[in-house]
């Protein structure tokens, strides 16, 4: 079953009164966008990505949108929202299954996306949506309560949103304007059906919005001001290839097997800075069966790292590395090497540590076979 999300970021976010679209606006140093497309990211029943941006956005989106783990396609999204679902839903070439996401809604958990794909899966369309828990009255224009609704027949809809794709083409056929694609499908005469929401799982639209998701994602608590993260890596190595370390040739008869360049100390230290961030790890980002990263200089890779963690709020305390490898001797390219990795992570060279230990004859480094990298990252909130 080939599942793509569809992520509606197409709109301006006029209510929320700021000078830029609010789903690229921060929460808790990570921008609101990227929250929700990780969380599909991160769902393994999905298997691709459309964005819908506002036109100008689209033309230059966010880095955090290129690259990823799973393909990610911007579209250009339209005056409506049914547009901008509709731009998004003409790439989704492959989909069996379309599930609908607003970008505003950045605390969505993955148990909600699987259960709205697997009910969606079996009856044709399904949403997330909570059962209302307050008395709930219809009012007429003058302001007085025309009638009491029955609460247990009230939910309030959430996303995200599944269809089998016949469904959601009926449903955009349609051509009418609504608030969201269930009752488009709904008016089509499709059944759908309703599954558990969350209540954390909030609609952005004010600022007190966005304060009440801050809170929920410090569960009331201040974040930590200060984080630390490990990283390792490990490369075979062989003949007729460079040994690359902290973006320095060292001048040597053997290079590591690698799909980049193999620079296994900038490999351990975007593992630790992103690790540090909660950002994910090297392959998320970069991923060793993408083309785009062949033989790619590792230096440029950590710079990309370390953008992303300033991005997420955070700035480099120290970084400490230690290379295990019988051979070459280390200490004279030691300076050179603290000098890189300090320039790619926008820190002083005296906040970079680089160590070198041999592993004592012992095991595939002993036999100077493979070369290993141990790094820790400390980082600060801004």
């Amino acid at each position: 079953m080939h599942v793509s999300a569809i992520i509606a970021a197409g709109g301006r976010g006029l209510r929320f009164g700021s000078a830029e679209p609010k789903q690229l606006l921060s929460l808790r140093g990570v921008p609101i966008l990227e929250r929700s497309v990780n969380a599909y990211l991160d769902c393994e029943l999905v298997s691709e990505i459309v964005v819908a941006l506002p036109a100008d956005i689209a033309r230059t989106p966010p880095a955090y949108l290129q690259r990823r783990s799973k393909p990610v396609t911007i579209v250009d999204g339209g005056e409506r929202r049914r547009d901008s679902v509709a731009n998004a839903f003409a790439r989704a070439q492959h989909a069996d299954i379309i599930v609908i996401h607003d970008a505003a809604r950045p605390l969505v958990t993955d148990a909600v996306i699987r259960r709205t794909i697997a009910a969606a899966a079996e009856s044709g369309a399904a949403i997330a949506a909570l059962r209302a828990r307050d008395t709930v009255k219809r009012v007429g224009e003058t302001g007085v309560i025309t009638a009491t609704l029955p609460r247990d027949e009230i939910y309030l809809a959430q996303t995200p949103q599944a269809f089998r794709v016949p469904v959601l083409r009926d449903a955009l056929r349609l051509g009418i304007d609504a608030t969201d694609e269930a009752m488009l499908a709904e008016q089509a005469g499709h059944v759908v059906r309703i599954v558990d929401g969350d209540p954390r799982n909030l609609k952005i639209t004010t600022p007190d919005d966005l304060t009440m998701a801050e809170h929920l994602t410090g569960s009331g608590t201040q974040v930590p001001a200060l984080r630390i993260g490990n990283g390792y890596d490990l490369h075979r190595l062989v003949a007729g290839r460079p040994l690359i370390l902290g973006g320095v040739r060292i001048p040597f008869e053997k290079g590591p097997e690698a799909h980049s360049d193999g620079d296994v100390i900038c490999h351990a230290v975007t593992d630790a800075v992103l690790g540090a961030a909660g950002a994910g790890d090297i392959g998320r980002h970069f991923p060793d069966d993408d083309p785009a990263w062949k033989d790619a200089d590792s230096i440029e890779l950590l710079r990309r790292a370390s953008a992303i963690v300033r991005g997420a709020g955070y700035a480099i305390v120290n970084v400490d590395v230690v290379v295990i490898a019988q051979k070459p001797k280390l200490a004279p390219h030691v300076d050179a090497i603290r000098a890189n990795v300090a320039s790619a992570l926008g820190c002083e060279a005296s906040q970079v540590s680089v160590k070198g230990k041999t592993n004592e004859g012992v095991d595939s480094i002993g036999a100077g076979e493979s070369i290993a990298v141990h790094a820790v990252a400390l980082l600060g909130r801004t």
